[in-house]
Formats: C-alpha cells, structure tokens, sequence
C-alpha cells in the first residue's frame, strides 16, 4: 500500500533518550526544558527572530487572529486546508475570498484590493504547498489599506523567498508541525513574529495569559505543547536537511516521468525556494480526476484531492471563486514521503499515462 503521505520516524533510541532526560526531571509539560530548546533550534536553524511552539497550526491561527485584534472581515483563500477559514468563523470575523491564480493555486493578489472594504481588517494568505505567496506586493497592499497580514505557513518549513525563510513575511506566520508534515512533532504549530510586542502578546496569549503563578496578562488559551512533543521535534531536525534533499530528488523524479503527459503543474513563485512537500498534478477535468483517483487506489496507491472541496461551498461560508473551484475538481496530489521508491514512483507514473492517454 502506498499512502499519500507518511510520518518521518527517527531512531527510536535517539528519541527515547530526550524522554529519559524528561522522565528524569519529572517534567513532562508547561515550557519545560525541551520546548525551549526546540524553540531555540528552530529559531537557529530558519534564521528568524521568534518562535512560539504551539499545540498545532490551527491553535497558532487562532491566536495570530486574537492578538492582532482582528474584527470585521478577513480577506484570505478558498483553495487551503479548511483550518484557515475556520479559524477565521471560530474567532468571530468573516472569511472573504478571493480567487486564486490558477497557476501558483495562492490567493491572486489582483484580485486583492476590489474586495477590501471599510469592513476589513486583514488579509490572511495561505502558500500552498509551500509555494510563496507574492509576499511583497501583499505587503503594499497592506500598507496602503492599513491591514494586518498573516500567513498561513503551514506547508512550508524550508522553503525561502530572496534566501530568508518565508516565515519572516507578514505581521506573522504561523506553521504546522502535524505528522503529515515535512517537518514535524506528531502534533504541533508554531507562530512566528519580528515584533517583539506582539510576540509577548502572543507568549501570555499562549498560556491562559499567565504572567508569573499568580499574575495574568489579559486574556489567553491554553496553546501550549508537551516536552513529548518538543523531543520528537529535536530528533526530527537533526534529519530535516536529509528529508529535504530526499523530497527533491523525488519531486524532480515525478517531473521527469511525467514530462510530456497532458497535465498542469503548480508554478513556484520567482525567486522562491520550495521545499518540494508536495506533487500536486492538475488534470484535464473532473471526470478524469476521479477515474485515476479510483485506478490509483484498485492498485493500492492512494492520491488525494487536495484542496476538495472548494471552501466556498462549505455550509457556513459563501462566495464566487470559480478558479478555485475549478482547480480543486481537478487536482490530485501524488504520493511523496521520505522513503517512497524511485520504482513506486514510476509505477504510479506508468498509471497515470495509461489512465489520460
């Protein structure tokens, strides 16, 4: 069987060794030792100012919206996971879509600017599969209607625009650290800031507003993760650079046997680095979609129709957006983990031209 996507698993005694020093110190929880180093690492190895690890990426959003006080409406995409409008309804503002390009798959930043109205207080953009968003011309935008901006990072740790991580763009940027991703803690999220105010906003935010035991500082949640979680976050990055490289190879595998064959592929932004989490293919049209989805899984291979369906159509929310729309009708992510075989990936390639010839 082969599944779209599947964990990194580490050594297990190197992982078992970061829990004997927790066992040992009797301190499992509440920013203890190992999330602080992981924070610390992290902020090292993707040369940024600050990080808070959290207890997932959707909790990270969710606590970007807080402490920026967003009210009223929030431009962001209808093509991403449904964590990003979700938290957008959950925090008690409106979603507004806009459509995205139908060659990057992220938010059109033409489209931008005849949706903000004296509603809107930010705009929250989504780089699908790791692939920037046009950073700087959404931070003009912002600045010339006096919004916010977050991204939604999820998909890209390692990815990088004009050689610095993608991280540093926006008011901040949150990430995921779920099992699916390139680069995980089984369960985790982090939010990033250059603003050293917000980000103090955000450390009290993260902790019910906990400022000393018996001291509070406004109001908070409890985003927190575990020094479980925190050591499996530094085994895994000590074999990140080795799971990136790998993730390349793969992807330009997939491009080499696919080359010719009557599909779209996702376009990276100029001057962008990707860090290759994804093969998403885009088909001729939805009928076909299906037909290789269900081919691909009588042989036991499974692809997924990320991002389906289009959010717009989710009960609690509305809006017209037909590229997007149209894309996720006819998009299909292949198979891609750190492990799958050259010849795995040439026998789900054989599959695939024989299914649209």
């Amino acid at each position: 069987m082969i599944q779209v996507t599947k964990p990194f698993f580490p050594p297990l005694e190197e992982y078992s060794e970061y829990l004997k020093g927790a066992w040992d110190r009797e301190w499992i929880t509440n920013n203890g030792p190992l999330v602080n180093r992981l924070e610390e690492e992290l902020i090292s190895y993707l040369g940024i100012d600050n990080l808070l690890f959290t207890g997932n990426g959707t909790i990270a959003l969710q606590i970007a919206i807080k402490a920026l006080e967003l009210k009223g409406e929030i431009i962001t995409t209808p093509f991403t996971y449904v964590a990003t409008a979700s938290s957008i309804f959950w925090e008690g503002c409106t979603p507004v879509f806009v459509d995205i390009d139908n060659s990057t798959f992220n938010i059109d930043s033409d489209k931008i600017e005849s949706a903000i109205t004296d509603q809107t207080s930010a705009i929250l953009a989504t780089h699908v599969f790791g692939n920037p968003c046009e950073v700087e011309r959404i931070g003009e935008i912002a600045r010339r209607n006096n919004l916010k901006v977050i991204y939604d990072a999820a998909h890209c740790f390692g990815t990088t625009f004009k050689g610095k991580s993608i991280f540093n763009w926006g008011d901040i940027s949150t990430a995921s650290f779920h099992a699916t991703k390139i680069y995980h803690t089984v369960e985790g999220g982090a939010v990033i800031s250059s603003n050293s105010n917000l980000f103090q906003r955000m450390r009290y935010m993260r902790n019910f507003g906990h400022d000393g035991p018996y001291k509070f500082n406004g109001v908070g949640i409890n985003g927190k993760n575990s020094e479980l979680h925190a050591a499996m976050g530094l085994t895994n990055l000590k074999y990140i650079d080795e799971i990136l490289h790998k993730r390349e190879q793969q992807f330009l595998f997939y491009k080499e046997c696919l080359e010719g064959l009557e599909l779209e592929f996702q376009k990276p932004e100029s001057e962008a680095e990707i860090n290759h989490s994804y093969f998403p293919i885009v088909l001729s049209n939805e009928e076909v979609t299906g037909k290789l989805e269900l081919e691909l899984a009588e042989n036991e291979i499974f692809a997924r129709r990320y991002f389906y369906p289009s959010l717009n159509t989710l009960d609690y929310l509305s809006g017209e957006v037909p590229i997007s729309e149209d894309i996720a009708a006819r998009i299909l992510c292949l198979p891609l983990y750190h492990d799958l075989k050259n010849s795995e990936q040439a026998k789900i390639c054989d599959i695939i031209s024989g299914c649209i010839e």
